[in-house]
């Protein structure tokens, strides 16, 4: 496969999984976008952050963007390159918010613009690398398709269907200060959970998908949870207060992802009713209507 662009510039929205119930499989694209401009280089890599994660993350091949290209380019039998990359971050890292998805998939976008075959990485491939990274498809199936997705694996390979989210539905995240890495919050949730508490959780994972989409009237009760938020009270104790506060004055908040950020499904503005704790930032966002995009900047041979 050869290289038909070696600039290009990728644009990937933030993502919240699981919406309570739908424990690693509802997610939810919102409208906050990390940008990466790349370039084809015959040298190393070169790698400068902007914003999130700035002086904190790798700036060489061991970049995420960086080894989900290289991935990419691999699968499709493009040449080994180097690349000089600018990220502008602005999805927060470590809150719950899928910034590690966003990279595999913007990864997987610049290979995607480079080459001279981009059907080669459909957004069904580009969803299946950002999963391999990710080791679960909740928050890399927004990131590529958009809007709503449930997610699910069929015999190790991903899945997704899209949803069309309500546009009644307006998102707001509650973002701590500080963050917590996924793998901790996720080695606090025991390994079995009761019948009743898993047959809860089905009936209002499916009850979601309908609030999401025709029925956002149904949001707090289809946002109820018994699987995992309460779990996660040992590594993010304010958050989980933060979420029974805003619960009991009848919001529908969840724990984003793995948390710490809280995110509620409001279907009326909420800055003049919801007011954080210090320390805490409120985002009014709206749902992202597409994934990642990429867009060509100039040809093979001009980059490098």
């Amino acid at each position: 496969m050869r290289l038909a662009s070696d600039h290009v510039k990728v644009r990937v929205p933030a993502t919240s999984a699981n919406l309570g119930p739908g424990f690693d499989a509802l997610g939810l694209a919102l409208d906050l976008w990390d940008e990466v401009e790349a370039r084809a280089l015959t040298g190393p890599t070169r790698v400068r952050v902007e914003g999130e994660g700035e002086g904190e993350v790798p700036i060489d091949d061991t970049h995420l963007v960086v080894r989900a290209a290289h991935a990419a380019l691999e699968a499709v039998g493009a040449p080994e390159i180097g690349l000089d990359l600018r990220c502008v971050n602005r999805i927060p890292h470590g809150r719950g918010l899928g910034s590690s998805a966003a990279a595999a998939v913007a990864g997987g976008l610049i290979a995607r613009g480079m080459i001279a075959n981009p059907d080669a990485l459909n957004n069904r491939a580009v969803f299946e690398l950002a999963t391999q990274f990710e080791g679960h498809p909740d928050n890399a199936a927004p990131a590529v398709f958009g809007k709503g997705t449930v997610a699910w694996m069929d015999d190790g390979v991903p899945r997704a269907a899209r949803l069309d989210v309500s546009v009644e539905i307006e998102p707001v995240v509650l973002l701590p200060e500080r963050p917590v890495s996924t793998r901790v919050a996720r080695a606090v949730l025991p390994e079995r959970v009761a019948h009743a508490d898993a047959a809860f959780n089905v009936g209002r994972a499916a009850l979601m998908v309908h609030a999401l989409t025709a029925g956002p009237n149904l949001l707090f009760e289809a946002s109820e949870d018994r699987l995992h938020q309460a779990a996660r009270s040992s590594v993010m104790e304010e958050s989980v207060d933060v979420l029974r506060e805003l619960r009991g004055d009848g919001h529908a908040a969840v724990v984003s992802g793995a948390g710490p950020a809280i995110l509620v499904l409001a279907t009326a503005p909420l800055g003049d009713v919801i007011v954080p704790r210090a320390g805490w930032r409120l985002m009014p966002l709206r749902v992202a209507t597409h994934g990642g995009t990429v867009a060509r900047i100039g040809p093979a041979g001009t980059g490098r």
